[in-house]
């Protein structure tokens, strides 16, 4: 029972890091209703700048991973204003594209900046590792479930209650209706994108100090927080949180109990079942339009 319990407790704490992963997604999309598939490379980016940083200029970890963080917000609003808000065709296949064409020029930019080697970040540190009744919670995972609760609660609290949140998306919805109601759309587009990009990058440093710092791991960021936020409901910030949690608890029970070669694999059957069964997704409601 103790190893059961001790399964879950690693499951919920992976699943807070996916559910971060999603928030940023979830952030882009309820202001601009644009997919950003390069949002895996903000994690990306956030984990190897700032292990790049304290490793070879000797920088704190708290200065790193700030310094980490203005990076990524830079190029998520480079990627808005330059490539998104110029786009000739709007479309989500048009958006998919820009997306997809900047995670790969992303992921090169790194390779070459930061070297290809495999980088770590110290932990944390200021908490001790939790146990109870043999079950243990280490002080990073006491980071990451702390972080992915208060980012979620923030973002819960600015899309449903703040004039900020409600004009990102009424931005979303109709721009032309947005503008005339004295909405900025290009500013709130700026504005989530920054904020993806913010929640992005203390993501990656986060996952840092028990996970590898890669250039090649943005895509494997990208399809946990993008199936997470599938099924939690693409839009809702507590369903981002809840996809997250439940595919990490799959993943630690599938590892635990099976075999840790087909953990990844459950992302991938999630996002199939929810869309087969469920399009929109756990908390998630089908938008009805009149044509």
């Amino acid at each position: 029972m103790t190893d059961f319990f001790q399964i879950l407790v690693a499951g919920f704490s992976t699943g807070a890091l996916y559910a971060l992963i999603a928030l940023g997604f979830t952030i882009v999309y309820n202001a601009t209703k644009v997919t950003n598939f390069a949002h895996g490379e903000f994690v990306m980016m956030g984990g190897l700048i700032s292990a790049s940083l304290v490793k070879s200029a000797k920088w704190p970890l708290v200065e790193a991973v700030v310094a980490a963080v203005v990076c990524v917000v830079i190029a998520a609003v480079l990627l808005d204003r330059v490539a998104i808000r110029n786009a000739r065709r709007k479309t989500v296949l048009t958006y998919a594209m820009i997306t997809i064409g900047a995670s790969v020029f992303l992921r090169g930019l790194m390779q070459v900046t930061a070297g290809r080697s495999v980088q770590f970040l110290p932990s944390f540190g200021g908490l001790t590792d939790l146990e109870v009744a043999g079950v243990r919670l280490s002080s990073q995972y006491q980071w990451i479930l702390g972080v992915a609760l208060t980012v979620g609660a923030v973002l819960s609290f600015l899309f449903l209650r703040t004039r900020i949140g409600k004009a990102m998306r009424a931005a979303s919805q109709n721009v032309r209706s947005a503008a005339l109601c004295g909405i900025d759309p290009v500013r709130m587009s700026m504005l989530a994108f920054a904020l993806a990009g913010a929640t992005g990058a203390l993501a990656g440093a986060l996952i840092a100090p028990i996970g590898a710092s890669f250039y090649e791991n943005g895509l494997n960021f990208a399809l946990k927080g993008f199936a997470a936020a599938v099924l939690g409901g693409f839009g809702s910030p507590v369903g981002a949180v809840l996809g997250g949690v439940l595919i990490g608890i799959g993943e630690s029970l599938c590892a635990g109990y099976f075999s840790s070669a087909y953990k990844d694999a459950v992302s991938l059957v999630v996002l199939l079942g929810v869309l087969l069964m469920r399009p929109s997704g756990l908390l998630g409601q089908a938008e009805a339009r009149r044509v």
